[in-house]
């Protein structure tokens, strides 16, 4: 499987432009007040580029459609004219918001020439959208294959399919049965077969199979909606969000302190513990 690298900006566009540095510009102003102009100048300048470079970024959009009779989060950075389309699929849980950054590093990364999107999983939502129904692994499955049918049947490029975790098992699934429109499969940290040998696997596979420990560890979870936003912000950010971004850190706050969108995640788990200890 092939990992993409992370995008970062040349050094050079964070620099000021040539012909005086800030400190230089500084200088000026201090020992010859009537050349106060150059530091405006250079400032100037910065601003100007910073704008560029805020208008050339694109910035994924958010919407929200119904796929199956469910309604799911989207999110998308179209190219102009793309000559193909990246369609990601998230883990579980999946919380398309987790992945902002990452989607707009991808759209950079390849020059704007592909149309970015992602699918969530449903019910894995901010709100209760399908009044606690629960969806299994393969109704998971299916929910992306008709996305595709529904949305992108008329597209007449290729379409390349990113799975993080276990979304690399859906976009295998996908693959296989949509093969004359998906053309390759991109793995980022594949999920596909259990490893017997792991402890948290094992933990994790008991408290999904039990409808008991499901509920009620997704009822503690979910009071965590008592807590102030910030509160909650704070919570994750000294806990399991160490090293997350902002971006990740509220998407967990709004997503995962639901009732709902744990049991679905714990639902979505079982059935996927039981699918990929089969092959």
């Amino acid at each position: 499987m092939r990992l993409l690298p992370s995008v970062t900006p040349p050094l050079r566009y964070f620099l000021p432009p040539i012909g005086g540095s800030i400190l230089q510009a500084s200088s000026s102003l201090i020992l010859v007040s009537g050349r106060r102009y150059r530091l405006n100048h250079v400032t100037a300048n910065m601003e100007t580029q910073n704008k560029l470079m805020n208008e050339a970024k694109k910035h994924v959009d958010s919407r929200l459609c119904r796929v199956s009779g469910s309604m799911t989060e989207i999110m998308e950075i179209q190219a102009e004219n793309p000559t193909f389309y990246v369609l990601f699929i998230p883990g579980n849980p999946g919380v398309v918001s987790f992945y902002k950054e990452f989607l707009e590093s991808l759209y950079e990364f390849l020059d704007g020439n592909a149309s970015v999107i992602a699918i969530g999983q449903i019910s894995h939502t901010s709100k209760d959208w399908e009044s606690g129904r629960l969806f299994s692994f393969q109704e998971q499955i299916d929910h992306k294959i008709d996305f595709i049918r529904q949305e992108l049947e008329s597209v007449k490029v290729p379409i390349i399919l990113v799975g993080h975790s276990i979304g690399s098992y859906i976009s295998l699934e996908i693959l296989r049965k949509y093969s004359e429109k998906v053309v390759y499969c991109i793995g980022l940290y594949p999920f596909l077969t259990l490893n017997q040998q792991s402890t948290k696997q094992s933990l994790i596979g008991k408290l999904a199979a039990s409808s008991v420990l499901s509920a009620t560890a997704s009822f503690l979870i979910a009071s965590l909606r008592l807590l102030p936003m910030s509160a909650a912000r704070l919570l994750v950010s000294n806990s399991i969000g160490a090293s997350w971004s902002d971006t990740a850190v509220q998407a967990t706050c709004t997503h995962l302190r639901q009732y709902h969108t744990m049991r679905n995640v714990l639902f979505m788990a079982k059935s996927e513990f039981r699918e990929v200890l089969i092959i």
